[in-house]
């Protein structure tokens, strides 16, 4: 059957609006709806499909997409008055990214596709000058090298198009965009659709200017609108933070009118999500675009308090209960506040609060070293100039995050909210070198503490004294939760009484607990909440806590935030414990390696089982599992239990005489209920304790248990194929 790979914002794929981000990205989807439902002023332009991307990282360029892009360049060349390639008025686009969920700033963008030395010439006739068409030649063949790394720019706009399409595919497999998707548990099966989009130039002179605006803070939640505007300008000048951005109160000021216009867009954009918008516009000579608008990036605190406003606003489309179901998981372990004790300190300087926490740690100054670092158990502030996509993996495993530029919608900014990272972001008495790092004039050697506070921007030398309380915003939505009678410990039946529905959690056995299972159990799983540890161990919280004491005291845990981890000394320790683990089991190292050999067999089928799941077949084509089969997904259901019997046998010899294999297999045996009940997310979301996320860990902890690790497999690292 033929297959389209290409629509129009204004003809979506016929599926249903759930569904969209799936095959046309979020970005392609929430395109869809500003043009067509919500009439708003979107530049016209076109998506290529997931499907595309998929086909082409699976080694073939799909025979239809050629022609359906000359149909569809086409058409778009129709809509604004201009033909691509024209010599004497060129059309001339963006190339972008849009993956299935956001990926902000992780994969690859080129503005001003179809420019050469003859089309150079035609823009600067028709659109504004030598000045302005010699600025975007320079901008796309400086974006196009980059991307593409090529040393020669090809003339032809049509060679440049599908060059810029590839490489925004093969951006799906960069280094950064897969460290983005392992901290954020991604599937790397979904792919990325391309947005492609007439060009509206925010370069054009004083009238005309590009921006990002979120319409409440982000960092605290407060509603007023929030985020960076340059003036003559493109995009990726105010993303990149490497040049001074203006605060979006400006824009009051200079354009009141266009201030006003995007004002009013802000709030339809925000009741139509009934969320927090992120929303990048360009003004083109007094004339305001939108070019796309996603559910923002926010900090815990700003999550709560957002939550609670939008609850409390009579015209929001937001009860109580999806108030409390929203921030969760910001509860179940309640979001707390540093609160500063003993005498005041002065900080040595001050940026800008860029997300709310306060973190300290050594000093770093790349993201390998803050990689290398946090491996080993220590806390570090990864300081830099400025962030890019490529500090992406190093931003993960800090503390927190200090830069010296950007603004407050820079990437160093917005990614630290969104994972809820403490960031100080431009800081300009902050000079990042080397080995050390200069502060206001004083000079401190990497490996020297910092503390951070992001929540006013503040930078103090050493470590700050205080002490962690519930925050506010979470007492109230936890109050709420009691009145509705809302069950929050993970996975609990949302809106139900657990006591009426019979929650498969009411029948764990609270199980005794040691001090060397939870070791083991974090050298598995990494940085956790003891609450965590205990719906891992299938145990009481209050043992686990006692235990993680014992583990603290003894040097050997240390304390990150909530979270509990372990240190270098306690990495060995555990790993010594699994030894010992093999020697109560009475097993020999032979039997261990068979055991995980004997596993392999099954994560075969649990691999299949989870990757159709999620990505079906239909025509020899994958596509994306929309869900709207139910015999096909109660097939997989089905192929789940079978799985589950076998390999509940297979785990019974240790569940006997190992703690840990009994729990593996009770969690595994809720989160099968729980996903024939209904609730989708319990066959492999990394949201819940899911089918998927528990088989993980029990994978890791037989690896662990042969004395071995994930890259001494010769097995592809697919996370059991998610």
């Amino acid at each position: 059957m033929t297959r389209t790979y290409v629509y129009d914002f204004d003809s979506p794929p016929p599926v249903a609006p759930a569904d969209l981000p799936l095959l046309i990205g979020g970005k392609g989807a929430n395109l869809v709806v500003m043009a067509s439902d919500l009439g708003l002023p979107v530049p016209v332009g076109f998506t290529i499909t997931t499907e595309a991307c998929r086909a082409y990282l699976g080694g073939r360029w799909p025979e239809e997409l050629g022609e359906e892009l000359r149909v569809h360049m086409e058409r778009l060349g129709e809509q604004v008055g201009r033909r691509f390639g024209d010599a004497a008025d060129p059309l001339l686009v963006s190339v972008r990214s849009g993956a299935p969920v956001s990926m902000p700033g992780m994969m690859d963008t080129i503005l001003n596709l179809g420019l050469n030395d003859a089309t150079a010439d035609g823009l600067a006739a028709s659109a504004g000058g030598a000045d302005f068409a010699a600025d975007c030649l320079r901008r796309f063949r400086e974006g196009y090298r980059l991307v593409i790394g090529a040393k020669d720019v090809p003339d032809d706009p049509w060679t440049q198009l599908r060059g810029a399409i590839e490489a925004v595919f093969r951006s799906w497999h960069s280094d950064r965009a897969r460290a983005y998707r392992r901290h954020e548990r991604i599937p790397d099966e979904l792919g990325t659709a391309v947005t492609v989009q007439a060009m509206v130039f925010g370069n054009t002179g004083a009238d005309s200017g590009t921006g990002v605006l979120f319409t409440r803070n982000p960092s605290t939640g407060e509603p007023t609108l929030y985020g960076d505007i340059m003036f003559n300008a493109q995009g990726e000048d105010v993303v990149a933070g490497g040049q001074a951005t203006e605060p979006i109160s400006v824009l009051d000021e200079r354009m009141p009118d266009v201030a006003a216009e995007l004002r009013g867009y802000a709030d339809v954009l925000e009741h139509h999500l009934a969320d927090l918008a992120d929303i990048e516009f360009t003004i083109e000579r007094g004339r305001l675009w939108l070019l796309q608008v996603r559910a923002g990036k926010r900090s815990p605190r700003a999550a709560l308090r957002m939550a609670i406003d939008m609850a409390q606003d009579e015209s929001f489309p937001l009860s109580r209960e999806g108030a409390v179901q929203r921030v969760r998981s910001h509860l179940s372990d309640p979001v707390r506040v540093f609160v500063r004790s003993g005498e005041a300190s002065s900080p040595m300087a001050v940026g800008l609060p860029a997300s709310p926490g306060v973190a300290t740690g050594a000093i770093v100054t790349s993201a390998e070293a803050a990689v290398a670092a946090a491996g080993s158990g220590q806390a570090v502030i990864l300081v830099r100039l400025e962030t890019s996509p490529e500090d992406v993996a190093g931003m993960a495993r800090a503390a927190g995050v200090l830069t010296a530029r950007g603004g407050l919608a820079s990437h160093a900014a917005v990614v630290a909210r969104g994972w809820g990272i403490p960031a100080v972001v431009g800081a300009a008495a902050v000079v990042p070198g080397e080995e050390s790092v200069e502060i206001d004039g004083q000079t401190l050697m990497v490996g020297e503490q910092i503390t951070i506070d992001g929540s006013t921007g503040e930078i103090y030398r050493g470590e700050l004294k205080g002490s962690w309380e519930v925050a506010p915003e979470a007492a109230t939505l936890l109050a709420w939760a009691d009145e509705l009678g809302l069950d929050l410990t993970p996975g609990g039946e949302e809106g139900t009484d657990r006591a009426e529905t019979g929650d498969a959690a009411d029948e764990i056995p609270i199980g005794q607990v040691e001090r060397d299972d939870v070791a083991r159990l974090l050298l598995v799983k990494g940085a956790v909440t003891v609450e965590q540890l205990s719906e891992a161990l299938v145990a009481d919280v209050e043992r686990v806590q006692a235990r993680a004491d014992e583990l603290a005291s003894n040097g050997l845990a240390e304390k990150a935030g909530e979270q509990l981890r372990l240190t270098a000394e306690g990495k060995l320790h555990a790993a010594a414990g699994f030894v010992e683990e093999r020697a109560t089991a009475g097993l020999a190292e032979d039997d261990t390696g068979r055991l995980l050999e004997e596993f392999h067999a099954v994560d075969a089928r649990m691999k299949d089982i989870v990757t159709a799941w999620q990505i079906r077949e239909i025509g020899g084509e994958q596509v994306i599992n929309d869900h709207a089969d139910a015999a096909y997904d109660a097939g997989l259901l089905d192929r789940l239990g079978e799985l589950h019997s076998d390999t509940v046998d297979w785990l019974s010899p240790l569940s006997t005489t190992l703690r840990q294999f009994a729990a593996y297999a009770t969690r595994l045996t809720r989160a099968l209920d729980l996903a024939r009940g209904g609730d989708q997310r319990y066959m492999a979301s990394p949201r819940v304790d899911s089918y998927h996320s528990v088989w993980f860990e029990l994978h890791e902890h037989l690896i662990r248990l042969a004395g071995r690790r994930r890259s001494d497999l010769q097995e592809p690292s697919r996370e059991s194929g998610v």
